[in-house]
């Protein structure tokens, strides 16, 4: 039997702890791992990244941790800023994953991490 493939985003983010090179790797790698695997997924999987930064996180970029880290060589990924919405949570970074997979949307698990949990509460 056949099974249906989709290409799914799946959104995540997660408070990082200070604004320095290894602290947003490992922030970058925990994010990536705990989404690959709450949905039951591999960087096989992965089509493309976006991943987005708070102006106070500018020691690194998310894409080259995820290349480093988890060996995503060849996965598309950009980095970009967030908009600085006044008020808005600070030094987070989030990532929208462009992955193939047979979950439904409903089935797709978003992962929020940290002080980022905050963004989506109805998900936690």
């Amino acid at each position: 039997m056949n099974q249906q493939i989709w290409v799914r985003a799946i959104r995540g983010a997660i408070s990082v702890d200070a604004n320095t090179k290894e602290s947003i790797a490992n922030a970058t790698a925990e994010l990536l791992s705990k989404i690959l695997k709450k949905n039951n997924l591999t960087k096989e999987n992965v089509e493309s990244a976006i991943f987005s930064l708070t102006h106070d996180l500018n020691a690194d970029f998310p894409a080259s941790s995820a290349r480093i880290k988890l060996g995503w060589d060849d996965v598309s990924m950009i980095c970009t800023q967030e908009v600085p919405v006044p008020g808005s949570l600070p030094m987070c970074l989030r990532v929208m994953l462009s992955v193939y997979t047979n979950l439904s949307k409903s089935q797709v698990r978003h992962v929020y991490l940290g002080d980022a949990a905050k963004l989506r509460p109805d998900l936690n």
